[in-house]
């Protein structure tokens, strides 16, 4: 088993009448961090859970909450989801104007939080790696953000080795969509460090063993 695979469960697949149970099976079964994807109908078709969620959140997850913020303006929100409780937080590259990137992950590495830039399928690796030095993790995404239970686009995972040979030592490369006991392969393959899982650990009928199956 790999160690140094960072298994981050999506709890956008989780039962949301239950999400202290469900976090809690994941945390008990090997989980690191616990992603919650947060989504405002504007940024991404599709809107998810805000500020007063982590917060609750926060009084009963054991680890890391991992924040992945498909929004517009995130910089309107990154202070409330820092005391609310994120230990991490993405922001999508799309969203923040280019000149503001540095400015604006020193504003989240103030507050408290390991900082993270996530990018869209069709965004070319190129355009981040100017920013590289100044985040903790690139998000890459292989299917486009919004739902769960998408299909891997694979050319998506190709993006990898070349963040991987402009990062600094340390800098957590992340995969979100489409992950199970196959894709996952693929991505640390090509150097990913991190996934990020939410039907194919909270569909699974033995978790442990999912989550097990992703580092393997």
């Amino acid at each position: 088993m790999n160690k140094q695979i960072i298994i981050s469960p999506s709890i956008l697949s989780a039962d949301f009448a239950n999400l202290e149970r469900d976090i809690k099976l994941v945390e008990d079964n090997g989980a690191d961090w616990i992603h919650v994807d947060v989504m405002d109908g504007h940024f991404v078709p599709n809107i998810t859970i805000g500020i007063p969620v982590v917060k609750a959140l926060k009084r009963f997850a054991k680890k890391p909450l991992d924040v992945h913020l498909m929004i517009e303006n995130p910089e309107k929100y990154i202070e409330d989801f820092a005391i609310a409780g994120a230990d991490i937080i993405t922001f999508h590259y799309e969203a923040v104007k280019p000149e503001n990137i540095e400015k604006f992950c020193n504003k989240i590495r103030k507050l408290g939080c390991k900082v993270g830039i996530s990018i869209k399928p069709k965004t070319n690796q190129k355009d981040i790696i100017p920013y590289l030095s100044f985040v903790d993790m690139v998000l890459v995404m292989t299917v486009e953000p919004g739902f769960g239970g998408q299909e891997f686009m694979h050319d998506c995972a190709l993006k990898i080795p070349e963040i991987v040979h402009n990062s600094k030592n340390g800098l957590i490369i992340q995969v979100d969509g489409g992950i199970n006991n196959i894709t996952s392969k693929i991505c640390t393959s090509l150097g990913a460090t991190s996934l990020v899982a939410g039907s194919y650990i909270y569909n699974s009928s033995d978790v442990k063993l999912a989550i097990e199956s992703l580092r393997a």
